[in-house]
């Protein structure tokens, strides 16, 4: 019999023309769908609706088009997600969205492509990974900020974490996606691109949905019993350290947030002398350290005697080390670095650890000596921001005892290398020092929270957050909030963090297992398209000598084939 559809079964020319219109409509609503997986609104079921559906839409779609697709999904879905960079300028806003919707225009060129390979399910979620991998670390160190991974702090999945690291949970999530989208592809047979009808049930076509809905179960189940897995007694075996965690607040909102400089250090001394207050009529438990936020004096306190009266005063009200975030003069001329100094109260400064990832345009201007005078907006930034180079810990002296003081600073969540240099370098308790509050208000500061969630479950280290007027607050070793501030407040928090030592197997693998993933899909892609050539010069109907399964186990058409067969149709 025929495989040519039934009259009633074809679609006709005008609604013919209008499809590809469909498949654009059907990206951005993806997109979108995908985009409120992530915080503020942390729909996170949307991961298992917008990752299947972009797979669906690019398959056997020719690579051209594919590209177009992706870069319309990526449009909406950052449009969503990172809106928020609009309190720069909406212009900065519209330019990063429509240059970082490439990579996702990217990423449906290498979905179409490994859809003709067998295990499709397991290159398309490689494919994932690599396009992350990329887009974290390109242009100008890259923005990393809409890992799947991060949408996935609330999964059942969230379990693997500590053992294959955010690198390793985006491979999963996007794996559970593509089982989706394996089962929804059965469940709705393409005979040819213009005919589609309902499942029959043939043995040949349950074992796919079946298979499907087992492996998603078994994620499920296995992430959900990796939350069990631990590296340290809950108590630690090293004893622990009591941290006063200090949000001394803002004078401003938006891009001027922070006011007046010296307003800023001000407040946070204000804040202090309440906390070591408390701390003495026994309200709270004396603190061994102090930790304050980024930017919590912009100007040098080594260098402004003011400034170092004020931090100095602080030291001596709460009697204990302060952890100052401070922005740094030199090393050159014009030149700072955004620093967390360890300040003693008879000492002074005894360690510093400079930030290691600026923000482009935000901190540092690339390419700024040909830049500023074409855009002289940018001297806006200020002084040219340097990188550290050195990893995030400080050892330091803390009731009596050496121990050592990770730290991150703010945008060096999002880069794997920086936190897990941290934990391998020694660090026993962890740190995290914000300043939000240019993007007080928005989705920015939930989707960080989040993010520094996940690095608490993936290391299964506590974590204390100070931030200027944001989100402070303490995260335990699973994720789970246990205390937090309000933004636009000044307020305080102490809590006793465990001392701990113990790697996870995601700190000492994933940074290999990411760059394995990303080789694994360029391998694939290059298959696809040696297959394709293949299949194509041959004359034949099936992309790989196994043929490339389509729903029900059918031979999935090249994308000439296809094309070919709309215009004979339309004729």
């Amino acid at each position: 019999m025929s495989d040519a559809p039934m009259p009633a079964q074809i679609i006709g020319p005008a609604r013919l023309r209008s499809r590809p219109l469909y498949r654009g409509l059907g990206a951005v609503v993806a997109g979108a769908a995908l985009g409120l997986s992530w915080q503020p609104y942390g729909w996170w079921p949307l991961l298992f609706v917008g990752i299947p559906a972009f797979t669906l839409l690019v398959r056997g779609v020719r690579p051209r088009r594919s590209f177009a697709l992706g870069y319309l999904f990526g449009l909406a879905l950052l449009t969503v997600s990172i809106s928020w960079v609009h309190v720069l300028g909406v212009w900065v806003a519209a330019l990063l969205i429509l240059f970082e919707a490439v990579f996702f225009g990217l990423l449906g060129l290498a979905l179409s492509l490994v859809g003709r390979l067998r295990v499709w399910p397991l290159a398309a979620a490689c494919c994932w990974v690599g396009i992350e991998l990329t887009y974290s670390r390109i242009p100008f160190g890259g923005f990393g900020w809409t890992r799947i991974a991060y949408a996935a702090v609330d999964t059942p999945l969230a379990g693997f974490f500590p053992l294959v690291g955010v690198a390793g949970v985006s491979f999963v999530v996007a794996l559970a996606g593509q089982l989706v989208a394996l089962a929804v592809l059965t469940l709705w047979q393409r005979r040819g691109p213009l005919a589609i009808r309902p499942l029959s049930w043939p043995r040949t076509s349950r074992r796919p949905v079946l298979g499907a809905l087992l492996g998603l179960l078994a994620l499920g189940l296995a992430g959900t019993a990796a939350t069990r897995f631990q590296v340290e007694p809950l108590a630690g075996r090293e004893g622990s350290v009591t941290v006063g965690i200090v949000q001394g607040n803002v004078p401003g909102r938006g891009i001027e947030a922070m006011g007046r400089a010296r307003s800023v250090t001000n407040n946070h001394l204000a804040e202090t002398i309440d906390l070591a207050t408390k701390a003495r009529l026994g309200q709270v438990p004396q603190p061994d350290f102090l930790l304050w936020p980024e930017n919590s004096t912009d100007i040098d306190p080594t260098l402004d005697g003011l400034t170092r009266a004020t931090v100095q005063a602080a030291a001596e009200v709460a009697g204990v080390p302060i952890l100052v975030g401070a922005v740094m003069e030199g090393p050159g001329p014009d030149e700072r670095q955004t620093t967390a100094l360890w300040w003693d109260p008879r000492a002074g400064v005894l360690s510093r650890y400079d930030k290691r990832n600026l923000v482009p345009f935000g901190e540092w201007i690339p390419f700024r000596a040909q830049l500023l005078p074409l855009v002289p907006i940018l001297a806006q930034v200020g002084a040219q921001s340097i990188a550290g180079t050195k990893p995030g810990v400080l050892d330091v002296p803390v009731a009596g005892r050496q121990i050592k003081v990770g730290d991150v600073i703010c945008f060096e969540l999002a880069y794997d290398q920086t936190v897990y240099e941290a934990l391998t370098a020694g660090a026993q308790v962890s740190m995290v020092q914000s300043n939000n509050a240019t993007y007080g208000g928005t989705g920015q500061i939930e989707q960080q929270f989040a993010i520094t969630r996940a690095r608490a479950m993936e290391s299964r280290r506590e974590i204390a957050v100070a931030t200027t007027n944001s989100v402070s607050g303490y995260i335990d070793r699973l994720g789970h909030v246990v205390t937090r501030t309000t933004q636009f407040t000044a307020d305080d928090r102490v809590v006793t963090m465990p001392l701990r030592t113990a790697l996870t197997p995601a700190v000492r693998l994933a940074p290999w297992l990411d760059r394995g993933l990303s080789l694994l899909a360029l391998l694939c892609c290059a298959l696809a398209v040696v297959e394709r050539r293949r299949a194509v010069r041959t004359g034949g109907s099936e992309v790989t000598p196994a043929g490339a399964a389509g729903a029900g186990g059918e031979p999935l058409k090249t994308d000439d084939e296809l094309h070919r067969r709309e215009e004979a149709l339309r004729e």
